[in-house]
């Protein structure tokens, strides 16, 4: 059905009544494998000219594709035998749209809780606006534009864009604090490999351009010494948990420094097996001070109840889809942040590919149980992805992947990654400013980590 209007609950009603319909005769999805440029012709045929845009672009010689009954499709990823298998779904009218409800991972004869984020909702949206003003929507463009040697000038848009995002966060923060409410601190969250160093450096630059001077403190420095890390269900230290902080201490400093008297603030040493030094000098934070805590759990109302909501500012920083494969195939932005944490990984701490997946479970259980809960309670979202960044990494991580043995239980990951990388066109990483976010990853950053 054709709807060129807001969805209304008729239109929802209409619409599950169709799925209902096709999900009851199981029709099965076939997968049918020819020449790309015949592939091509068929999704053109179609009418999915951003597909066609893509087939051309990568150079494959022969490429799958999909047919429900008479209706052709290119899909990235791994489909069921038939639509049947889709017992359990719903539909919510949302912001004109309609969100799709799947069923629940641990008990599949149930939906997911609907759980409204309306402030990610509105970052996703931004980012399609952010799309609109580069015209890069999906992948094909962007490959086009890369073969064409026109990747400069998306590079420098899209910095723009995300400097200008800093930008109004800190004036947000500038704002806040001239009301006189009190604020001293500035809380930053999101989930592994989001960003949350370097956009944390970037805000304090644009707060000291307000004629503020940001102090900071991680969270990771008030880790529990190793023997006292709690430990997760299969007996491994977890460090994901808000309880492998040091609760106590951590709120004994930050009610010191924001009574005006100095601390030592700690420096946890990984390195040494995990233990807390005191290497740094004093802090205080004067009457023109701001303090930033980053770390995973600086959003979590348990991490300091006792202080006022007045004199903080929580920010939440997560790297969202970057770009569309195309109009059907959207890239997991936990795929984004995992090639982000690989390449980060090898470079800075040495860790194979095969380190870092299989890690990866581990850290995204830690999340989903530590951090995506709290989202909902920043004041300002910050979406720390690129639209040109998987490009980017895309020859530095492709080697690592090519080192996951067959015969481990990551390869199958590494190889999925390995297939969507090959989808991209390569930018060189010489092209990007070296204060861009993505240098967090692949190195060459102006600033200190």
């Amino acid at each position: 059905m054709d709807i060129d209007h807001d969805i209304t609950d008729e239109d929802v009603t209409l619409i599950s009544e169709r799925m209902g319909s096709i999900i009851g005769r199981n029709i099965p999805f076939i997968k049918h494998t020819a020449h790309t440029l015949d592939v091509a012709d068929i999704m053109e045929h179609a009418g999915r000219k951003d597909t066609v845009r893509l087939l051309r672009s990568i150079g494959t010689i022969y490429t799958s594709y999909y047919t429900l009954e008479d209706l052709p499709d290119w899909f990235f990823g791994i489909l069921p035998p038939a639509t049947g298998c889709l017992k359990v779904f719903g539909l919510e009218p949302m912001s004109g749209g309609v969100l799709v409800r799947l069923p629940d991972k641990n008990d599949p004869d149930q939906l997911e809780p609907l759980i409204r984020q309306d402030k990610m909702f509105e970052i996703f949206k931004e980012h399609h606006d952010w799309m609109r003003i580069l015209g890069f929507s999906t992948l094909g463009k962007l490959n086009n534009a890369i073969s064409k040697g026109e990747t400069n000038m998306i590079i420098n848009v899209a910095e723009a864009l995300q400097s200008q995002k800093i930008v109004h966060i800190a004036d947000q923060i500038v704002k806040r604090r001239n009301e006189g409410k009190g604020l001293k601190l500035v809380m930053v969250s999101g989930p592994s490999s989001s960003g949350k160093t370097t956009f944390s450096k970037r805000l304090m630059v644009q707060l000291m351009a307000h004629g503020l001077t940001p102090k900071v403190l991680s969270l990771d420095d008030y880790f529990l010494d190793r023997d006292h890390t709690p430990l997760d269900e299969n007996g491994e230290h977890d460090f994901e948990s808000l309880y492998a902080i040091d609760l106590p201490f951590f709120n004994q400093q930050l009610k010191e420094l924001l009574a005006g008297k100095s601390i030592m603030p700690p420096r946890f040493n990984f390195k040494k097996g995990g233990i807390r030094e005191f290497t740094d000098p004093e802090m205080t934070l004067g009457d023109n001070d701001i303090l930033l805590i980053e770390g995973i759990h600086a959003l979590n109302p348990d991490l300091m109840p006792d202080i006022p909501a007045d004199s903080r500012f929580l920010v939440y920083v997560s790297a969202l889809t970057c770009i569309r494969i195309d109009q059907h195939n959207y890239i997991p932005t936990t795929d984004n942040r995992l090639l982000r944490r690989i390449t980060r990984d090898h470079k800075y701490r040495s860790y194979s590919a095969q380190d870092t997946i299989a890690r990866w479970a581990s850290v995204r259980a830690g999340e989903e149980k530590w951090i995506f809960p709290y989202q909902e309670n920043a004041d300002a979202m910050f979406n720390s992805a690129m639209i040109f960044e998987i490009a980017v990494i895309k020859d530095m991580v492709t080697p690592l992947l090519d080192e996951v043995p067959e015969n481990s239980p990551e390869y199958a990951k590494a190889q999925q990654l390995k297939d969507f990388l090959k989808l991209f066109k390569t930018i060189p990483s010489q092209n990007l400013p070296p204060t861009s976010l993505v240098r967090e990853f692949i190195g060459g950053s102006s600033f200190h980590y």
